[in-house]
């Protein structure tokens, strides 16, 4: 695995600096950049893709929160805040990890040994990840585990893990942001993972149906299953 590239993004200079420094010693991780706030950490995580951000959870304007629900890639998240309350939540959102500041340098250590043996398992590619808040509750959500998009007027409802929850864009928004080696839309109002297909179930008038490996089936409109069976050789 290369240099993983990261971002830092937090409102405070000197918390900035000071992690910056502390970060020097890791030769494996990248400095790509820094924000002091939510919207220029945006314009910066859409432009140069980072593997890792490093992110204040209280921010004037918008909070770390706020910014991952606006971004459709959203990468690798060490949150890193002065409020130890956001620890349970950062946790619930599967992220990396989280440190408190100031920050210790052990406990620095200890985050990136978690970095390196979590985004090892991801291989060579970027992480991607969705972000989606539902009421109170958060969702870091993989795309690797996503197996289902429906549409929902305009939002749509991703499936993964077991649970279902709202996303506020629609369906076609989310399918420009989605790998269309992954990701194969088989109607009008529904979009599949490809990689958890169990098999493949043609009628008599050649539509197709999909049969997933958590176990419901779908079927294909007339279009999405001649298109798919010439992108497959089916």
């Amino acid at each position: 695995m290369g240099k993983l590239g990261y971002l830092i993004i937090d409102d405070e200079r000197l918390a900035r600096e000071e992690m910056k420094w502390s970060l020097k010693s890791y030769p494996d991780l990248a400095f790509l950049g820094e924000a002091s706030n939510a919207f220029q950490a945006e314009e910066l995580i859409n432009r140069l893709k980072p593997d890792l951000i490093f992110l204040d959870v209280q921010m004037p304007g918008k909070t770390g929160f706020e910014l991952l629900e606006e971004l459709d890639h959203v990468p690798a998240v060490i949150f890193t805040t002065a409020f130890d309350q956001y620890a349970v939540k950062a946790f619930e959102l599967n992220a990396l990890d989280y440190l408190v500041k100031p920050v210790r340098q052990e406990r620095l250590e200890k985050a990136i040994l978690k970095i390196r043996q979590q985004l090892q398992n991801i291989n060579t590619t970027k992480p991607a990840h969705l972000f989606v808040k539902e009421g109170e509750k958060y969702h870091f959500i993989a795309f690797k585990d996503l197996y289902l998009i429906e549409s929902i007027g305009n939002y749509a409802r991703l499936y993964f893990n077991r649970e279902k929850v709202f996303f506020k864009r629609s369906l076609n928004q989310l399918e420009k942001t989605l790998d269309p080696n992954l990701f194969f839309r088989i109607n009008r109002n529904t979009m599949i993972n490809t990689s958890f297909i169990e098999q493949v179930i043609p009628d008599a008038n050649g539509r197709l149906s999909f049969q997933l490996k958590t176990g419901e089936s779908y079927r294909a409109s007339s279009r999405q299953s001649a298109l798919f069976k010439n992108r497959n050789m089916f």
